[in-house]
């Protein structure tokens, strides 16, 4: 599945560059160019430096997070690790797994597509329907869900980290004074405080910082087609998206039976509502939508302008888009573990 992911990607990026030969290349010159990035300034924005709480984060509490995001033990077979759904490690370290929907630690799929963990921490909510408001909530999430990790409590989460010797000094020094640091609550909170470091930082930033050529000619014009188009009503902010809940579906109707933050709520309002996700590094993260329905990201571009703007967009307008998102392409590297796993442990 990852490599049919893979190559469904390289096949869009071929599609997307016979496109760009297609149609004659734009011309955005530097006026242009600076009146774009205000314009873009005011609806999106620089990601801040710094998630909301990262101050109060330490060191230690970040490195035992990091060890923890690659700790196999906090699964019931002892064969899923954070990692495992939320790759950081690799050739493609995309903070998602490339996958519609992952495998479970007992090899059963999940009903819904793991997102990049990346910029997690400036998400209004976390998990597609928005039922956990804080990477902490999040972070415990997985570990107890019987689909994913599976453990059957947080007694055996602790059980089976306190019968690690590794452990012992790394969760006293994260968390100083405590009488018995390892609990599942401080593993939560480990694991948020490492999360709080996955910034994306992508060319969009560095030409609205001021480097108006960070962007090419067609990106420039594909910048300024999406903000045209009324992409920003749901994509917007500085993580454009992510930071509001929409239905899918909202002109024209999605074949859906999830019925999204409406299964939390219990609103009628909130029926096949979902958080807008994130467009930041979004040409690496497909499949796309909270069922990984999509695979390339010009399908994803085509059915959104279609469904909740009730536009068609023509293909150069599609491939003006996409190229724009190019853009948003993360340029931070890959997070290794903190030791290299043994042949034991390694998948």
């Amino acid at each position: 599945m990852k490599r049919a992911s893979r190559l469904a990607a390289a096949a869009a990026v071929l599609t997307l560059a016979a496109c760009s030969r297609s149609a004659p290349e734009p011309r955005i010159g530097h006026e242009e160019r600076k009146a774009l990035a205000a314009q873009a300034s005011t609806t999106l924005g620089v990601l801040p430096e710094k998630m909301p709480g990262a101050d109060s984060d330490s060191p230690q509490l970040v490195a035992l997070g990091r060890s923890l995001w690659f700790e196999r033990k906090l699964s019931v077979t002892g064969t899923q690790s954070c990692n495992d759904c939320h790759r950081l490690d690799g050739e493609h370290p995309t903070g998602a797994d490339g996958e519609a929907t992952s495998d479970g630690a007992k090899g059963t799929k999940g009903p819904r597509n793991s997102p990049s963990v990346k910029n997690a921490g400036y998400h209004v909510a976390q998990f597609w329907d928005g039922r956990a408001k804080t990477l902490e909530e999040q972070a415990e999430g997985p570990i107890l869900n019987p689909i994913e990790m599976a453990m059957p409590d947080a007694a055996a989460v602790e059980a089976a980290l306190r019968g690690a010797a590794s452990y012992g000094e790394p969760f006293a020094a994260a968390f100083p004074g405590e009488a018995e640091p390892i609990t599942l609550k401080n593993t939560a909170r480990a694991l948020a405080a490492f999360e709080r470091t996955l910034k994306t930082r992508d060319r969009l930033d560095d030409f609205l910082r001021g480097d108006l050529d960070a962007l090419s000619n067609r990106e420039a014009a594909g910048l300024k087609l999406f903000l045209a188009t009324g992409c920003t009503t749901c994509h917007n902010s500085p993580t454009i998206g992510a930071n509001q809940f929409q239905v899918l579906g909202l002109v024209r109707p999605w074949d859906t039976d999830d019925e999204g933050r409406f299964a939390v709520t219990g609103n009628e309002e909130d029926r096949r509502k979902f958080k807008v996700p994130s467009l930041r590094n979004a040409v690496a993260t497909g499949p796309y939508f909270h069922d990984g329905s999509v695979d390339r990201l010009e399908t994803a571009v085509k059915k959104m302008a279609w469904h909740q703007l009730g536009k068609e967009l023509t293909d150069d307008e599609i491939a003006s888009i996409v190229a724009f998102l190019g853009a948003l392409a993360d340029r931070s590297g890959p997070v290794l573990p903190p030791t290299a796993p043994t042949k034991e442990t390694a998948r």
